[in-house]
């Protein structure tokens, strides 16, 4: 039951983490500029922390959720709206 409790969280977290991703993406770029390809890598990282999480139980919550995390920081940081700002702040 706990494995099973822990997956839907780890679940959840992904859902919110990719939803919010999304959201922030649409806002940021223009109608043409979304980054499917980005979300696409987001949403594939996502189901294989959950499938890894839920076939190993050794695996902590807070480990899936902290990779997941940081996995999401790094897609964010290769999206045009990022590297954008990054080129206006450092020139």
């Amino acid at each position: 039951m706990k494995k099973i409790i822990q997956s839907a969280l780890l679940s959840a977290f992904v859902l919110l983490t990719t939803v919010s991703f999304s959201y922030a993406e649409f806002t940021a770029s223009s109608a043409g500029d979304f980054p499917y390809f980005h979300l696409g890598c987001l949403i594939i990282g996502g189901m294989i922390i959950i499938s890894l999480k839920h076939k190993y139980s050794k695996i902590y919550l807070s480990e899936a959720v902290g990779s997941f995390a940081l996995y999401a920081v790094m897609i964010a940081l290769f999206t045009a709206p990022v590297v954008d700002a990054l080129k206006t702040l450092v020139s």
